[in-house]
């Protein structure tokens, strides 16, 4: 039995998609972990797991610092994650709980002596070649924010400056970049990993496409405890694991479901348009409707935007494996919990990564 014995580390947003991946992987790893969650949310991700359990928000500085109060070392995961404008409430959340919260986590960090902190960004926060957006960006590349972006987009950018404020002050604390996520442990789940599910229940009929960079869960995982390890404090690095299109993505989801792929693909600004008004009536008439296909998100993936993973490669060691990999394991999580309900749709193929990152299979029983 693994060794719990000593300080433990904190982990926000530990019952999102990237949290839940990260306490798993803590755990095999035999570290002591504490959680902070909200009595209101949905935390079935850690239900079952070793971990300690605080409850309070990241809004509430006073209750932060009780719940960091002994640990050493932050792994700051929480975030509103947004690809819409919303309303006013809505963007206030958004900042609130990505700005404030990042402040507030700092902030507590410091007051308790909890030692270093790793902070999530996204890489929506990082800059590109604004005359050839496909072109691989990096770490030194600056956010451009003289062009329509979203909320959530611009909170990302405030969380780096909130960061670097600290670190300028001497705080440790590094910044782990992370792409579009892709595998297990998605219990809300994610924007992706419904539309994985909507296919494989045959509900998806046509796309959209475009091109975003795309990081396995084990990737931006391993990202996180290299920051944790290695990584220079007032650094930033870029996790991902491939570039990949929709229509490379759907070619993934054909072949771990087995369900045709929608041959539908519809025209960028008919589809923009038909979104602007969707969400506009959306976010205004109906703020709790789930919305797929955004202004906002559309934009990003008509982008097509590459990352370059050279600093984490050669600072860290970052090897990263591959998205087909980590829609395997996707797959086999989402048809495990019976979300993936067409009896046309494959058994899932138990996956283990090899030695490059592909998947081993064994038929699912």
């Amino acid at each position: 039995m693994a060794d719990r014995s000593g300080a433990p580390v904190l982990i926000t947003g530990s019952a999102g998609h990237l949290g839940a991946n990260l306490v798993r992987r803590l755990l095999d790893d035999g570290a002591r972990v504490r959680v902070l969650l909200r009595q209101e949310d949905n935390n079935e991700a850690l239900d079952g797991l070793e971990v300690e359990r605080v409850f309070g928000d990241i809004r509430d500085l006073s209750a932060t610092r009780n719940a960091l109060d002994g640990c050493h070392g932050v792994y700051h995961c929480a975030a509103k994650v947004s690809t819409i404008e919303g309303n006013r409430t809505h963007r206030r959340e958004v900042y609130e709980c990505n700005v404030l919260g990042t402040r507030n986590v700092l902030q507590a960090a410091r007051d308790v002596e909890a030692g270093r902190v790793v902070v999530t960004g996204s890489f929506s926060a990082v800059g590109y070649d604004l005359d050839d957006p496909s072109a691989p960006s990096d770490e030194t590349m600056q956010f451009y924010p003289m062009e329509r972006t979203m909320p959530y987009e611009r909170s990302k950018v405030l969380v780096e400056h909130e960061c670097w404020r600290a670190a300028a002050a001497g705080q440790d604390v590094i910044v782990a970049t992370c792409c579009a996520l892709v595998g297990p442990a998605d219990f809300f789940p994610s924007r992706l990993g419904r539309t994985m599910c909507d296919y494989a229940n045959g509900k998806l009929r046509a796309f959209v496409d475009g091109g975003f960079e795309f990081v396995a869960a084990r990737d931006i995982v391993e990202g996180h405890v290299l920051c944790m390890q290695r990584g220079r404090s007032g650094e930033k690095y870029i996790f991902s694991t491939e570039f990949k299109t929709i229509s490379d993505i759907l070619d993934l989801f054909e072949d771990v479901s087995g369900v045709p792929r929608p041959r539908r693909r519809m025209p960028v600004r008919l589809m923009l348009g038909f979104s602007e008004v969707a969400s506009f009536y959306l976010s205004r008439c109906h703020p709790g409707f789930p919305q797929r296909f955004t202004p906002g998100a559309i934009r990003l993936l008509q982008k097509r935007r590459h990352a370059d993973t050279s600093k984490a490669k050669r600072e860290l060691g970052y090897q990263p494996t591959t998205i087909r990999a980590a829609v395997h394991e996707a797959y086999a999580f989402h048809y495990e919990r019976n979300s993936i309900r067409n009896p046309r749709a494959n058994r899932p193929i138990r996956c283990g990564a090899s030695a490059d990152g592909n998947p081993t299979a064994s038929e699912g029983t």
